[in-house]
């Protein structure tokens, strides 16, 4: 799935510039923003895989946006951009929670390499996190916790995982029936549309108020859509730990 990567940067022209390339060289979706305050207000709303992040911004220094960030909650690659390449400036930005620190001007071959990276090591690690509604999705340890009570926690299987996360890399797009078992089960020998609505079915009993009136997990003309911004309940946690 195509991964959407936030730039929060005043400077306008090398702002687009760079979404330009990193959709036309990376083939990201790219969110431009041209002060903090409303990157905070894009990550509250969509979900983000990476930000690239100015140090000097009108409303707040970057690297104060970057901890607000990270107090709340937001676990992705943080790339601080800035044209002073200081020892404090660097260890401040990582102090804030900045994953790299890219000084201007850049090469952009090498911005590309170091967000590849960054993602790739994000996508691995055991503490990746991605906040959906008022859940905290949890891929690796294939769990979602209750933001509003940490002690709630949903194990997932293998597969309703695997499903929750391209549902999620689609950023509020239908994604396919087609799409989903290729994804997901690959076109294995056996695998049906009914085996994926199963599992459909099973993941609403986990995190839906009403299985039957989902506002979590939706089903689409064609396919299925996650809505990452409904708060919904979760249910009674299931205590299955099957494997598929």
């Amino acid at each position: 799935m195509v991964q959407k990567i936030l730039i929060v940067d005043d400077d306008e022209l090398l702002c687009d510039s760079l979404a330009e390339q990193l959709r036309v060289s990376g083939g990201y979706r790219v969110e431009s923003c041209y002060t903090a305050s409303s990157g905070l207000e894009v990550l509250a709303e969509k979900p983000i895989d990476a930000v690239l992040l100015d140090v000097g911004l009108p409303d707040m220094d970057g690297r104060s946006a970057c901890r607000k960030m990270r107090d709340s909650g937001y676990h992705m690659p943080v790339l601080m951009l800035t044209a002073h390449d200081e020892e404090q400036d660097v260890v401040g930005g990582f102090d804030s929670g900045a994953t790299d620190y890219i000084t201007k001007p850049f090469r952009f071959r090498e911005l590309l390499v170091r967000l590849r990276t960054h993602l790739r090591i994000h996508e691995k690690h055991e503490d990746t996190e991605y906040r959906i509604g008022r859940f905290r999705f949890q891929p690796n340890a294939r769990r979602l916790v209750d933001k509003d009570d940490p002690k709630d926690k949903i194990p997932l299987t293998v597969k309703e995982a695997s499903i929750l996360k391209h549902l999620y890399r689609s950023h509020d797009k239908v994604v396919s029936r087609a799409v989903m078992l290729q994804e997901v089960w690959g076109y294995g020998k056996g695998i049906s549309t009914h085996t994926l609505e199963t599992h459909i079915y099973r993941l609403r009993k986990k995190i839906e108020d009403n299985v039957d009136e989902p506002s979590f997990l939706l089903t689409e003309s064609g396919g299925y859509r996650l809505n990452v911004a409904t708060p919904s309940k979760g249910s009674e946690s299931s205590s299955e730990s099957e494997q598929e």
